[in-house]
C-alpha cells in the first residue's frame, strides 16, 4: 500500500525513492512526454534525473512528486515543485503525464493540488511556469490555474525561450 502525504479526487502523491527507477524509465523514457523538456532521455539521464528529484527533497523539501490514480494505484505522472528564486519563496511549478492518461483532466488536478499544497504547506510566495512554444496543452493548463504571462525565458534543455508565467496569490482578487 502506498503512503500518499497528498491527495487529490483521483490521485495520490508520494515521494521519489531510487527503487522507483522502473517508474522513471516509464516516464520519462516516454519521447512523447519528454518531446517539450529536451527529451528523448539516455536511460542514465533518466537515473540523473531521478536522483537529482531525490536530492531536492533532501535540500528542499519539494521535487516533481509521482503520483497514482487511488483507484488502482497506478503511476500516471509527476506534479511538483522546484525552486526557482528560493530566497524569495518562489518556485516552479510543473507536470509531466503518461499519455496514457492524456484527455482525462489528470494534469489539472495534479497541478491543481501541487498549487495548494505550495501555498498552503511549501511557504511559497508566488509560483513560476513555462512550457515549450509548441506546447498549446501546457500554456491551457497554466493559463486555466491564474497564471499571467510575464516574459520569455530561456530554457537550456531545449535551446528556445520559452513563454512564462507567475501565479502571485496577492495580485489576484
Amino acid at each position: 500500500m502506498h503512503h500518499y502525504f497528498l491527495q487529490s479526487p483521483r490521485l495520490g502523491f508520494r515521494h521519489w525513492s531510487i527503487a522507483d527507477l522502473p517508474l522513471a524509465m516509464a516516464l520519462w523514457g516516454d519521447p512523447e512526454v519528454t518531446r517539450f523538456i529536451g527529451g528523448p532521455f539516455s536511460p542514465e539521464k533518466i537515473k540523473e534525473r531521478l536522483e537529482a528529484e531525490i536530492e531536492l527533497s533532501s535540500e528542499y523539501g519539494i521535487q516533481y512528486w509521482p503520483f497514482f490514480l487511488l483507484e488502482k494505484s497506478r503511476h500516471a505522472g509527476c506534479a511538483g515543485l522546484r525552486p526557482y528564486r528560493p530566497a524569495a519563496r518562489i518556485f516552479e511549478l510543473g507536470v509531466h503525464l503518461r499519455p496514457y492518461y492524456w484527455g482525462r483532466g489528470l494534469a489539472e488536478e495534479a497541478a491543481r493540488a501541487v498549487v495548494k499544497f505550495a501555498f498552503e504547506n511549501a511557504g511559497a510566495k508566488a509560483l513560476f511556469a513555462g512550457h515549450h512554444p509548441a506546447n498549446p496543452a501546457s500554456q491551457s493548463l497554466i493559463l486555466k490555474l491564474g497564471f499571467r504571462p510575464t516574459h520569455e525565458e530561456f530554457y537550456p534543455p531545449t535551446g528556445l525561450l520559452h513563454p512564462s508565467y507567475l501565479l502571485d496569490p496577492s495580485l489576484l482578487s
